[in-house]
């Protein structure tokens, strides 16, 4: 029997009823209980919370999805339907926001902000890409940075120093500006081929993410360590040094009269 729904818009129907954080458990039982979605895999239970998390704001990793619909509570490990609180409550003419809703927008629109600037670094032409990871080095305390010429770059993209105590470590850098895919161990392997005797650490750039394996022998025992940095962290690291993002501070006022009071 073919599904009606998917996992995702069984999940969303569930808690779109219920209007209140819930469970994994709490979510599988009732999408069971309406014959939303069946389940054929041996723990359904731990693809249901697979699903949740990849689509919660704020949980981010490698394969997460971009698409957020859920927000999850760490402390009780329970889940709600994003957006229930933007629906202000009218009272005297005027609308009433939680502070919850507005932490909520917040969320919502970092995420979207994040997702922006990665959709524009993705379409950057591969040149201007090697530049923006060369001067992002640079906002990190990196020194004589230099992009290589296209026609000896010898499988390395650009080079520079880092001032590690009182010797400077040198570095060479690799960018795969990727709209699909994902970058396998092979390209950390070659990339580790090209720089090993001659620089002390390598690191790798991407629009994109890792493979497992990948990530499991960027660091390798007697080999150059290879630093992999995906188009998440890329977007990280610009928040973290302000590096072509601006931001601008906006106080939330929380109601604390009863202290004074009491």
């Amino acid at each position: 029997m073919k599904n009606k729904y998917t996992i995702i818009e069984a999940a969303k129907k569930v808690l779109s009823v219920t209007n209140s954080f819930m469970s994994v458990t709490e979510i599988y039982t009732q999408i069971l209980e309406h014959s939303l979605y069946v389940f054929h895999a041996q723990d359904p239970i731990s693809v249901l919370r697979g699903e949740l998390r990849s689509h919660s704001i704020g949980i981010d990793f490698p394969t997460a999805s971009s698409k957020k619909y859920f927000l999850y509570d760490e402390s009780q490990r329970r889940f709600r339907l994003l957006g229930d609180e933007k629906q202000a409550i009218k009272k005297n003419g005027k609308e009433q926001i939680s502070l919850r809703t507005v932490r909520e927008m917040h969320w919502e629109y970092v995420e979207v902000f994040r997702s922006k600037i990665l959709n524009q670094l993705k379409g950057l032409n591969p040149y201007e890409f090697e530049k923006f990871c060369m001067n992002l080095l640079d906002a990190y305390g990196f020194i004589d940075l230099s992009v290589t010429q296209k026609s000896r770059d010898g499988g390395i993209d650009g080079f520079g120093k880092l001032k590690i105590g009182l010797a400077y470590m040198k570095v060479a850098f690799q960018c795969k500006r990727w709209n699909t895919g994902v970058v396998a161990r092979k390209e950390i392997d070659a990339f580790r081929g090209a720089i090993q005797g001659e620089y002390e650490q390598g690191i790798f750039f991407t629009t994109s993410s890792f493979t497992k394996e990948a990530m499991n022998y960027s660091i390798k025992q007697g080999a150059v360590p290879v630093i992999l940095i995906d188009g998440n962290m890329i977007v990280d690291f610009m928040i973290e040094k302000q590096f072509g993002i601006e931001h601008e501070n906006l106080p939330i006022y929380i109601n604390a009269l009863d202290q004074i009071l009491s």
